[in-house]
């Protein structure tokens, strides 16, 4: 069974930290180019190939990435 994820980032909490994207196993988030209120260069999604595994969430230090997950 094949699950299908997304996520919902809070950009103007994300300090640009790049922790979650060291734990992503499928690649599908980075920093952007773009800055947010504070300035920090905030996470972006990049590739529709999410599978909702929730290791970017666990690992954010700051908690502003939302994780959901559906079977398809």
């Amino acid at each position: 069974m094949a699950f299908k994820g997304t996520i919902v980032i809070d950009t103007e909490g994300c300090k640009g930290c790049g922790v979650c994207v060291t734990g992503c196993p499928q690649k599908c988030i980075a920093l952007g180019k773009k800055a947010n209120k504070k300035g920090y260069n905030h996470l972006e999604i990049i590739a529709d190939t999410c599978i909702g595994c929730a290791n970017c969430a666990i690992l954010c230090p700051d908690g502003v990435i939302e994780v959901y997950r559906a079977k398809v």
